[in-house]
């Protein structure tokens, strides 16, 4: 199934100019995280500190097994670091409690991984709903969000669709638009093009840019494509665990 561009973005109020403080979204301050215990443990992110601000989009690259998704993990309230400390949009993830974090993952942070996750027997607008229907707003008002995330992604003339009759970057758009729903501060995106082709892979990686630089969004890619790295504001290198020069 060929891969349909998306339109243009849809008209969205300026982003303010704002203190610097304010324009930093994530800030990471020597994070660490080991899974297991003795010489079997796996120190999965070692001593981690780094920034990401509004508008900005920062790819986190390394091999398998570099650290990647723990890094994500972590920033987006999934997971809790052993050490250091992780702040997301003012919010001290490590001080949170698990309903702060629920809030969190369901407002302030967006999540799209590498396998789409969309519900099967749900169309591509009752997918992009389902963080509305969690955040309890009004069906007139959902339904209205809920299209212009679809033109936005470039479906609009998919939203009766489900995720079986969508190619696989169709499929992606979808889980993108879900993502945005409840207008995150945040993105994280595992490697969310990892079971496309290069080419349907790179209109997703400048659909992820122009939507971040549009909305003064931050976003945080993990992804181990070349090609796509350079579509990137910012460039993290993982290596065992630890952030290191490119």
């Amino acid at each position: 199934m060929s891969e349909q561009q998306p339109g243009p973005l849809v008209a969205h109020t300026p982003v303010p100019v704002l203190p610097v403080e304010a324009q930093e979204v994530v800030r990471v301050d020597r994070v660490s995280r080991t899974f297991g215990r003795g010489e079997r443990a796996v120190h999965a992110v070692r001593d981690v500190s780094f920034t990401a601000g509004r508008g900005e989009l920062v790819a986190v690259r390394g091999r398998s097994g570099a650290g990647k998704t723990t890094l994500l993990n972590l920033v987006g309230g999934l997971d809790r670091p052993d050490s250091g400390r992780v702040r997301v949009a003012g919010h001290d993830l490590g001080a949170a409690g698990e309903r702060e974090l629920l809030r969190l993952r369901r407002g302030t942070v967006g999540f799209v991984f590498q396998t789409f996750g969309l519900i099967p027997i749900l169309s591509a607008a009752e997918n992009v709903g389902v963080p509305l229907r969690l955040a309890k707003v009004p069906a007139a008002e959902r339904e209205e969000r809920v299209a212009v995330l679809l033109e936005l992604v470039g479906l609009g003339g998919q939203a009766a669709q489900r995720p079986y009759e969508l190619s696989g970057g169709q499929q992606q758009r979808v889980a993108l638009a879900r993502a945005l729903a409840n207008e995150p501060d945040l993105l994280i995106a595992d490697e969310p093009t990892g079971q496309l082709d290069s080419e349907t892979g790179r209109s997703i990686m400048d659909l992820l840019r122009a939507v971040v630089h549009a909305r003064g969004m931050t976003a945080l890619v993990a992804t181990h494509d070349p090609a796509l790295i350079d579509l990137a504001d910012r460039t993290l290198t993982l290596r065992d665990g630890h952030l290191t020069t490119p």
